[in-house]
């Protein structure tokens, strides 16, 4: 775990607010991160609901493919529209999508191009081969979405669910990642002829350009180097367009409207990686909230340990007792060796835990108590707010 210490200023190892946070009408986007398998989506779908039932008209993005957002809200699926769900209490109003990369893609390139050259653009092979899957896209159609729901002013916050493991933060490089490659000095020299006037420029150019796309062309093959030539000519007037509104959804991130959640269990792995999470926010100075601890293990009986459960379950086995019968015994011991396990499995968490803190002392904590079962509908949802305001343990 790394050694940093101070993060965003707070004092101590404070408990995060979550009520005060989407509460605030200054808070207008809260971006979940963290590891896969920690509760990440499911905890973006309790704030977005119980921000709406306290008032706030919210939309959930989520990046992550998995169903489980739309389930959980009795919704048959999510696309690329924000959907209302039904069931919500009080005066809010609730919406939720899933990121359709290249739909995304697609409206963009209807946006900001002319109806014929949009037309040439979508029906490009090697466009279609990008939109599709190329590395990075998701992340910058991530960025293009989160841009185009902020610029809409529907809604009063906007809550995003990342992509699980350390490619959660991968949107924060989509802008120069995506830019550089539409940028790149290859990309650039595919369109150099068309860009040069005059019958000898372009014959010095035409000898320098065969030889490169002859190389090209060995190694991509000649007809994904015409795509691509084709590709870049079409959408040329647009590259400097994508970084800019890039840049914007960027800078949006790091405004005091922006308040960054990082999502974990209360495990060793999943909290080095709330380590790398929180480290990588600083240094992109972005504005961390706090750390949301899932699952986090209790009891009703804290008082006894789990030596002295352990040592009772031995003497009940042992000695038995006189007022019990061997069944009740049995299932007396059983029960303690159980508590015991729990327990142990709550110093181990603690233990955890604390180590994070000390390292990390000035970011917020807030601990959701882990339900006995999977979260499916709006009232597990809703029980997991209440944890996460404190409402109940």
């Amino acid at each position: 775990m790394s050694e940093r210490g101070s993060v965003n200023g707070g004092g101590g190892d404070s408990r995060l607010a979550v009520d005060e946070l989407i509460d605030s009408p200054k808070t207008r986007i809260i971006v979940c991160c963290g590891s896969g398998g920690v509760g990440k989506t499911t905890t973006a779908a309790a704030i977005g609901l119980r921000a709406a039932e306290r008032g706030r008209k919210v939309v959930v993005l989520t990046i992550d493919p998995a169903r489980r957002l739309a389930q959980s809200m009795g919704l048959t699926e999510l696309d690329n529209t924000p959907r209302i769900v039904k069931g919500v209490s009080g005066d809010g109003e609730l919406q939720a999508m899933m990121l359709d990369m290249k739909r995304t893609f697609d409206e963009v390139v209807l946006a900001h191009a002319e109806p014929e050259r949009a037309r040439a653009i979508m029906e490009n092979p090697f466009y279609q081969s990008l939109s599709a899957g190329f590395a990075g896209t998701q992340e910058y159609m991530a960025m293009e979405k989160l841009g185009q729901l902020r610029a809409a002013e529907e809604w009063d916050l906007i809550v995003v669910d990342t992509p699980p493991s350390r490619s959660a933060l991968d949107f924060l490089d989509a802008p120069n990642r995506l830019g550089s490659f539409l940028d790149g000095k290859v990309i650039r020299i595919l369109t150099a002829p068309a860009k040069v006037g005059g019958r000898s420029a372009m014959k010095f150019l035409n000898a320098g350009m065969g030889l490169l796309t002859g190389t090209l062309g060995k190694i991509f093959g000649a007809q994904l180097l015409t795509d691509v030539q084709t590709f870049v000519s079409a959408m040329d007037s647009m590259f400097g367009g994508f970084r800019e509104r890039a840049d914007r959804t960027y800078q949006l991130l790091q405004a005091p409207g922006t308040a960054f959640l990082v999502v974990a269990a209360p495990e060793r792995d999943a909290l080095r990686e709330a380590a790398y999470f929180v480290d990588r926010l600083a240094a992109d100075r972005m504005p961390l909230a706090g750390l949301v601890l899932n699952r986090v293990h209790g009891t009703g009986a804290p008082q006894l340990t789990a030596e002295r459960a352990l040592a009772a379950a031995e003497a009940l086995e042992e000695n038995g007792s006189e007022h019990a019968s061997p069944e009740a015994e049995l299932l007396a011991a059983g029960l303690l060796r159980l508590h015991a396990e729990r327990m142990q499995v709550m110093v181990r968490e603690r233990r955890t835990r604390d180590r994070f803190a000390s390292v990390y002392p000035d970011v917020p904590i807030v601990e959701v108590a882990a339900l006995p079962g999977d979260v499916h509908d709006l009232d597990g949802l809703r029980a997991i707010g209440e944890r996460l305001s404190g409402s109940t343990g």
